[in-house]
């Protein structure tokens, strides 16, 4: 879903988000502060400008011939530790300004689902099996929850964070069992053809 708008964004955040870099503000630190204190659209505003020009090293890398395993393996762990960020930032936020014990939770389950979608598939794949499947990628979960977030500060209706969340939680779970039940067929149609 992102990739069709991958360097239209690239060209607008790019240099707030080389800005921010210079000044020495990570996006961890960026949704750590502004969330829990309740900034959710200055929070989300700034994490959307980190996200965005993260597309950018890559585009660089493989631009330049310079792509590497590490490359890849950092990408992608400095992506769970961005979206740990973005729903740690939300349960401190629910925990403290925003008050709901539900929503906490509910933060939470979209924190530890997300982590273990992610894990799925690498998992799957370190075993030689795909796991690219699920109502519920990364790309799709990250913007929804920016969009949600966003809106809902500026529009003053929390209802729409609330549903995100939600709807995150359940696609979340259910692209976890997608990707369990897919493997599943694999491995049993491995273990057929060598038996």
């Amino acid at each position: 879903m992102l990739e069709r708008f991958r360097a239209f964004w690239t060209r607008i955040i790019s240099p707030v988000a080389r800005l921010l870099l210079r000044l020495g503000i990570s996006p961890d630190a960026v949704t750590l502060v502004f969330f829990p204190q309740g900034e959710l659209l200055t929070g989300v505003l700034v994490i959307a400008a980190f996200v965005f020009s993260d597309l950018l090293d890559g585009t660089m890398a493989r631009l330049s011939g310079r792509t590497s395993k590490f490359g890849a393996f950092l990408d992608s762990t400095l992506d769970r530790v961005g979206d740990g960020a973005i729903f740690g930032g939300l349960v401190l936020y629910f925990a403290g300004p925003g008050d709901s014990r539900l929503y906490t939770v509910l933060a939470l389950v979209c924190l530890v689902m997300g982590s273990v979608t992610s894990y799925a598939r690498a998992r799957a794949e370190s075993l030689g099996f795909q796991a690219r499947v699920g109502i519920a990628e990364r790309a799709d979960r990250l913007v929804a929850i920016l969009v949600a977030t966003g809106l809902s500060a500026l529009l003053g209706l929390p209802v729409l964070l609330e549903v995100t969340l939600w709807a995150l939680a359940v696609a979340s779970t259910v692209t976890v069992g997608q990707r369990i039940w897919v493997v599943r067929q694999q491995a049993h149609a491995e273990s057929a053809a060598q038996g």
